[in-house]
């Protein structure tokens, strides 16, 4: 089992690049199995859950053809509409090929999500609104049971909360749906105006993503296309915090900072310096003490949950007491144990952690439980007094491409060890 070993004290400069959206790379990979014919996505990240969805893909009945970053599907026939636990005990986004299956074949036989430990998912969201297409849904043994012999109708679905991977189940689900389908409190997260890109190239009719009301007119096949994921914006803010904590100069290359304003919002109330270079980069400079800013996370366009455990660890370099607040899932403080392990002063109270600084940390052995703290726990290391190092990285794996590469080549004293 690979692990980090990380010597703190070294302020980061230089460039790191971005790669493709994780979280948007799933759900186009599943919209790949709603037509016959290829789809060629630019940009794919090859991490962990990436290799996952594709292994099911291929499980399933696609052909995928990899070139470095493009990968290219094609799914003449379903051969086996399921989603085996064994294939995706490990990744949340399992349930992202429900809709795909429902619409394309009349039938779906899904193993609910694994992944991180964080909390729930609820998958009744998407229940109720295949439901509500006209999906008669079964549950029992650990799966979810789809099937609409005669297809899926357009109907109104109001979710009770909003649900990122929901909302982009329900719009693969609808776009072969009969009628039009409406889709209220729906997330406007980057990632689904994303995968409503990709769904219209293939001759989707989709209105309003990235609102709260989509609508979607259903059409009778889809056609082939090619597309460019959209940047990960998880992955530039992780860069962007590193280069903070640190007191570093880093500019994050190939990101969309019009993804980061709230990031970048709480990044310049601490006291960095954060510019945008140009289109797709954005630079921070932290030579000075940071100050605490408390923070809450929220949907889009609100702080994001997966920065979440980074932007703890960069307020235990602050100076002064910040109420970090979490919102959307309700086990993610997991990382705060292994942060006080290396020195910080973090206390938990429910749904919000009361971080006090600066602290300085010290090196230790840590444990990462999920695929964001595995990331804060980096940070942490970047600046604490000594070595440090990190078990079970196949987390970080997960979500991040070589993340240790990136960080040496900024000047991070960090590398990979079996």
């Amino acid at each position: 089992m690979d692990k980090f070993v990380v010597t703190g004290g070294t302020a980061l400069h230089g460039e790191i690049p971005t790669n493709g959206s994780k979280n948007s790379a799933l759900p186009a990979l599943a919209a790949a199995l709603l037509t016959e014919e290829a789809v060629t996505l630019r940009r794919i990240p090859r991490v962990r859950d990436i290799r996952t969805m594709q292994r099911l893909l291929v499980d399933i009945g696609s052909q995928v053809d990899i070139d470095g970053s493009t990968v290219r599907l094609t799914t003449p026939r379903i051969s086996s509409p399921e989603a085996p636990y064994e294939l995706v005990k490990t990744m949340r986004a399992s349930s992202l090929v429900l809709g795909p299956l429902v619409a394309r074949c009349g039938r779906a036989r899904v193993s609910l999500p694994g992944g991180c430990a964080i909390g729930a998912r609820p998958i009744n969201l998407h229940i109720f609104g295949l439901e509500q297409l006209g999906a008669r849904i079964d549950q029992a043994h650990g799966y979810i049971e789809a099937v609409a012999p005669d297809g899926l109708r357009g109907a109104t679905v109001h979710f009770d909360r909003i649900t990122v991977t929901g909302t982009e189940d329900l719009m693969m689900a609808a776009v072969l749906a009969k009628g039009e389908t409406v889709l209220r409190n729906a997330a406007r997260e980057p990632e689904v105006s994303d995968l409503a890109n990709l769904m219209t190239a293939m001759g989707a009719q989709i209105e309003g993503a990235g609102t709260s009301t989509i609508r979607i007119q259903g059409v009778e096949r889809l056609h082939g296309a090619e597309h460019t994921i959209i940047p990960d914006r998880i992955e530039a803010g992780t860069f962007l915090i590193a280069g903070a904590i640190t007191g570093g100069d880093v500019t994050v290359t190939g990101c969309a900072p019009e993804h980061l304003e709230a990031l970048v919002s709480k990044l310049q109330q601490a006291g960095a310096d954060v510019t945008q270079p140009d289109a797709v980069s954005l630079r921070v400079r932290a030579s000075g003490r940071l100050r605490s800013v408390d923070m809450t996370t929220e949907e889009y366009p609100g702080f994001a949950t997966d920065l979440q455990a980074q932007y703890m660890a960069l307020m235990t370099q602050a100076e002064g007491i910040a109420i970090v607040v979490e919102t959307i899932f309700e086990n993610r403080f997991m990382h705060a144990q292994e942060l006080a392990r290396m020195g910080a002063n973090i206390r938990l109270d429910g749904k919000q952690a009361i971080v006090a600084g600066p602290r300085q940390l010290t090196g230790a052995g840590v444990i990462a439980s999920d695929l964001r703290a595995s990331a804060s726990l980096v940070l942490g290391a970047l600046v604490a007094r000594g070595q440090t190092v990190i078990d079970r990285v196949y987390h970080i794996d997960r979500g991040y491409e070589r993340i240790e590469a990136k960080l040496a080549g900024a000047g991070a004293k960090i590398e990979r060890v079996e």
